[in-house]
């Protein structure tokens, strides 16, 4: 094939995508669990959790999920439960209540249940002054049974991160870093109230290096106001020479109907959806040029790092936290707005500060809703699971594994009948496979699968 052959075919196949995006785009949900945080009720409580943990297996090994929802201050395109706080007081006291949570949550369990990964997100969990990171990990460790090596992650701002919180982070186990970069353009910063250069990202990722933090994440966005796609590869020539280990590159998220910050950001600034997915391809060309190796629909790793593997080898899995190696039954949820998981159902902490307070502080778990799983939502969970990990998946296994289903997919196999026509995903012999132009669609191909969307439709952002 000659040049001018391959550059012709690529013009027709990006014809073709934006075309399909006129057409499909959408609000979907991003699929970091089935059904979808968006289908919590309030009539799972405090009661039923506490029931949920009693029955969790002594012998397993859960994972836990601290929530600290503080931040410098508030960055205008952020879409998590946080807001900006001074005064240590206040996270001194959010910390002394989180141990409480822990405490109540063991005796829920009946037993110090064993830990193998901990993830402090939030917010910014570098807000936490040392002395109280040492009392929270002290008070994690006498409710829980950490295992011998824990893979302790933390999501981190270097713009307020220092040297003498990172060594406190590693004293206490710190193992993986994901830094907080979205774009490095003075002008998307200013657009979106974060102000970060380059020199303090790379500052961070020496500080952590130097004490043998193992594994460095970068956090990106496209589709943020005034952003370029050279913006992003400029963004990209920059943190790469960092080599972290993985790369997550979300779509910005614009729902100000749920976040109000967000109504700071000028719509006519935001770029359009065709624009957004040249921007995600043309950064995930870099990656893949760089040697990184796309994983699922927005991560990318280092061959060697763990979730590269996983990916390869079919044992990739996605959780609240995006794509990970975390196969373990039991999530347990601790702060505000957190969300505890076991094989029988969901159950999510109150979103609003001060309820959490008031129920942890009356000795309460501090749930406000949640779902019991059904079987039907297993299956369903495992088929959006593998589809958004693997790009394919057996229905037929589906049945072996969690029992006979006769038709129940007929209903979602009907659904994907324009998208097979259009190339995005092929349907043969009980298998669904995605197609390479269908890549990017992945979450509308889930979607079909989804029994529970068309009510939750304006929770959720653009698909692409």
């Amino acid at each position: 094939m000659t040049l001018a052959h391959a550059v012709c075919g690529e013009t027709q196949r990006a014809l073709r995508a934006a075309s399909l995006i006129g057409r499909y785009d959408a609000n979907l949900p991003r699929y970091t669990s089935y059904p979808t945080a968006a289908q919590f009720m309030p009539d799972v409580g405090p009661g039923e959790w506490e029931e949920w943990l009693a029955v969790v297996p002594a012998d397993e090994a859960a994972s836990l999920y601290v929530h600290i929802p503080f931040c410098r201050t508030l960055c205008w395109y952020c879409a998590c439960n946080t807001r900006a706080v001074n005064r240590s007081a206040t996270i001194r006291s959010y910390i002394d209540l989180l141990i409480e949570e822990a405490r109540l949550t063991q005796a829920a369990l009946g037993r110090r249940q064993r830990v193998a990964r901990l993830h402090l997100g939030g917010g910014t969990p570098n807000m936490v002054a040392t002395d109280d990171l040492d009392r929270l990990f002290a008070g994690l460790r006498e409710a829980f049974a950490f295992v011998s090596e824990p893979e302790i992650a933390a999501e981190l701002d270097p713009s307020s991160l220092t040297r003498t919180w990172v060594r406190a982070a590693a004293r206490n186990g710190l193992s993986r870093a994901s830094l907080g970069v979205q774009d490095l353009s003075p002008r998307v910063q200013q657009a979106v109230n974060r102000f970060e250069p380059f020199e303090t990202v790379s500052r961070a990722a020496d500080w952590l290096s130097a004490a043998d933090v193992g594994s460095l994440n970068l956090d990106l966005m496209y589709g943020l106001p005034l952003q370029t796609r050279d913006d992003l590869l400029t963004t990209l020539d920059q943190v790469t020479t960092l080599r972290p280990a993985r790369i997550a590159l979300f779509g910005y998220a614009h729902v100000p109907w749920l976040k109000p910050h967000q109504k700071l950001i000028n719509e006519a600034d935001l770029p359009g959806p065709a624009e957004r997915f040249a921007q995600s391809q043309a950064a995930a060309a870099y990656l893949t040029d760089a040697g990184y190796q796309a994983v699922g629909l927005d991560h990318f790793a280092l061959p060697e790092d763990s979730l590269a593997i996983a990916a390869r080898s079919g044992r990739l899995h996605r959780n609240f936290q995006g794509y990970t190696t975390d196969d373990a039954a039991t999530l347990i949820g601790l702060g505000a707005s957190s969300i505890g998981r076991t094989t029988t159902g969901y159950a999510q902490n109150h979103t609003i500060e001060r309820d959490w307070r008031a129920a942890v502080t009356e000795g309460r778990l501090p749930v406000a809703r949640g779902l019991a799983l059904t079987q039907d939502d297993r299956r369903r969970a495992e088929v959006i699971e593998r589809l958004m990990c693997d790009f394919s998946v057996s229905l037929a296994e589906m049945e072996r594994s969690q029992g006979p289903a006769p038709d129940r997919f007929s209903a979602a196999l009907t659904r994907l009948s324009p998208l097979v026509a259009d190339g995005l995903v092929v349907c043969e012999n009980d298998r669904v496979s995605v197609t390479d132009l269908g890549r990017p669609f992945v979450r509308l191909i889930c979607a079909a699968f989804d029994t529970s969307l068309a009510p939750a439709t304006g929770r959720h952002g653009r698909m692409i």
